[in-house]
């Protein structure tokens, strides 16, 4: 290469590497403490409605545990449960119930895939987008995803109230 194309390519490829960070990054939102506290609490009060001891786990998107709470009288393996719920729900972005259906029907891959197939993961979405999940485990199948379903609603905005 002549020196002034060595110079043009260079200043070329420092112009790539140099664009501003905006345009290299994106902004992702994720389940803080407080947001995770506000879950658990949803879920506590949901479960002791339906007399349902319950293993609630939260994650954030990635998977990864930031909340937790095991009620009294709960069984010990529900709270391993609850964990691997919560973290299919977050990575699948989708409730654990649609994958237990999918088996039910004969998608029986899903049995290898290494993630738990049982009701009771729920994403938790703000603004249409997955921020976290909440798992739960510890009564019957069809108790576990309503309470998980309930907490996972706990973070979205009430509908504003009509005035007909």
């Amino acid at each position: 290469m002549a020196p002034m194309t060595k110079l043009a390519f260079a200043s070329a490829l420092a112009a790539v590497c140099c664009l501003p960070a905006a345009a290299q990054t994106i902004s992702v939102t994720i389940l803080n403490q407080a947001g995770a506290q506000i879950v658990l609490q949803a879920a506590i009060k949901s479960a002791q409605q339906h007399n349902a001891p319950s293993a609630i786990a939260v994650v954030d998107p990635a998977g990864d545990l930031i909340g937790f709470q095991r009620m009294d009288g709960v069984r010990q393996a529900s709270a391993e449960l609850a964990i691997q719920k919560a973290r299919t729900a977050a990575r699948l972005q989708r409730p654990t119930a649609e994958i237990e259906d999918s088996i039910n029907q004969g998608r029986t891959a899903f049995v290898t895939a290494r993630i738990v197939s049982l009701r009771g993961g729920t994403p938790v979405r703000l603004n249409g987008e997955v921020v976290g999940a909440v798992g739960v485990a510890g009564s019957s199948k069809d108790a576990d995803a309503d309470i998980a379903e309930v907490a996972a609603a706990a973070l979205s905005p009430s509908p504003p109230a009509r005035h007909d």
